[in-house]
């Protein structure tokens, strides 16, 4: 193709499922349901940690960060819709960092974990996760477009590269050495952390206090499960291993599944959180 017709294509057009019939309805009113139960669920918990001295803890802090990131992050898609997801690989981190420092350095931990330090830290996460982002969703906006459907919900990277009237291999390459190096690099860091919190729990005197100290990280394992299995299968896997319907449901795991049982895996099953919302209300 000419050069002229490179700069044909000025917007796209998403394909969504391919659900037919009663179908549709059903997957729309759905997935209508879920989204506004993310919203309400993580809103709720944000509303909790800020009018409940109870829940006055570094480790609440972080989780009403997270809800925050979640309410943007369910509503937005390519460019902000990355950055806010590596800003959740990096605010998981952080969150392990949270943990180790509690069970680990039990009598420094209110010092090491001053009000200071957790605006830094959530502020840090928030930099790198859009810094990381601008590499690939600058990349991709700088190609040449040529076809306007794109087999996706949102404006995913590989689907629109699919749509590009040149040879994305480089793209290609250079997306998951970004994306592979900021999360692999972070998830390593998580395990190093949990390593640490594994052994510091094995040398406590009792199995009440093993257990306390093991369901205090429980939930935060469970999502960083989810999410990262999710991430690493969509943008570090190859792609010409999946069809495009695989790609579809993986991403729906973690850009809207993920944001709805947060809340409910993080807090809403919390005694502390339930007494709280007792309190409030």
């Amino acid at each position: 193709m000419d050069h002229v017709n490179h700069n044909w294509i000025q917007s796209f057009i998403l394909a969504g499922f391919t659900t037919t019939g009663t179908l549709q309805p059903l997957a729309f009113l759905g997935t209508l349901c879920i989204y506004l139960l993310s919203l309400a669920g993580n809103i709720l918990i944000i509303v909790l940690v800020q009018l409940d001295s109870g829940l006055f803890t570094p480790m609440y802090f972080f989780i009403s960060v997270l809800s925050f990131v979640e309410v943007w992050y369910v509503s937005t898609t390519l460019y902000v819709f990355h950055s806010l997801g590596m800003t959740e690989c990096y605010l998981l981190g952080v969150m392990a960092l949270d943990r180790y420092l509690a069970i680990c350095f039990p009598l420094h931990y209110h010092a090491l974990m001053s009000r200071q330090v957790q605006l830094r830290l959530a502020g840090a996460t928030w930099v790198a996760g859009f810094s990381v982002a601008l590499v690939p969703a600058t990349l991709t906006a700088t190609l040449p477009f040529c076809l306007k459907e794109v087999a996706h919900y949102f404006c995913d990277l590989a689907p629109l590269m699919r749509l590009a009237c040149v040879d994305t291999s480089w793209h290609t390459r250079a997306h998951g050495a970004v994306i592979g190096v900021a999360t692999g690099c972070n998830f390593v860091l998580i395990l190093g952390l949990y390593g640490g919190i594994l052994n510091a729990v094995l040398k406590l005197p009792s199995a009440d206090s093993r257990a306390k100290a093991f369901s205090t990280c429980s939930s935060h394992m469970t999502v960083v499960a989810l999410f990262y299995a999710s991430a690493f299968t969509v943008y570090v896997g190859s792609p010409g291993s999946r069809s495009e319907g695989t790609d579809k449901l993986i991403a729906l795991v973690y850009a809207l599944v993920t944001p709805f049982l947060n809340p409910i895996i993080y807090s809403l099953r919390n005694k502390e959180v339930k007494e709280a919302l007792r309190r409030v209300i």
